[in-house]
């Protein structure tokens, strides 16, 4: 392998690239309906919160961890309805990528592979707190991924400017 492929981590022959997917599961989940049973005789009025973050953890030998965490809170008449918060994880071995493509994998295209379970798993429980169904829209997590990034460097322009 040449100085400059160990440099930008490069696919090669003896390094190629690899995108497996390990495990997925759930790591933590909680919904929560304070004003039940009273909320269900109200007239139905949703407005409907949802918050997401994502978190990576390194676990070595190209391993890592990716949670996709989403928090949806429902409020109708100005009470809370339902909260529910699910944390989706997986664990992936990823190698082979130059930083700037394993950033990408990890901020983007992970929590899109987690996004379909998470989301199934806020509308069961929903569903199973006699709520209506609720499916949420996709997320274009490649859009967001290039947002912050062109945050980020709006940010270091301004501070670059700045000095």
């Amino acid at each position: 392998m040449t100085e400059q492929q160990q440099a930008t981590g490069q696919a090669t022959e003896e390094n190629p690239q690899r995108f497996l997917i390990q495990r997925i599961y759930i790591k933590d989940v909680s919904f929560e309906s304070p004003n039940t049973p009273a909320v269900y005789s109200e007239e139905w009025k949703p407005e409907i919160n949802l918050q997401m973050n994502t978190q990576t953890t390194p676990l070595g030998n190209d391993h890592y961890e990716v949670v996709l965490q989403l928090t949806v809170t429902v409020k109708s008449q100005e009470k809370t309805a339902f909260l529910v918060e699910v944390a989706q994880a997986g664990v992936f071995e990823i190698g082979g990528y130059t930083q700037d493509e394993m950033s990408h994998l990890l901020a983007a295209y992970c929590p899109s592979v987690l996004f379909p379970y998470a989301r199934e798993a806020i509308a069961s429980l929903v569903s199973k707190g006699s709520f209506p169904e609720m499916h949420l829209s996709p997320i274009n997590f490649d859009a967001l991924y290039m947002q912050r990034l062109e945050e980020a460097r709006q940010k270091t322009a301004a501070s670059t400017e700045e000095a």
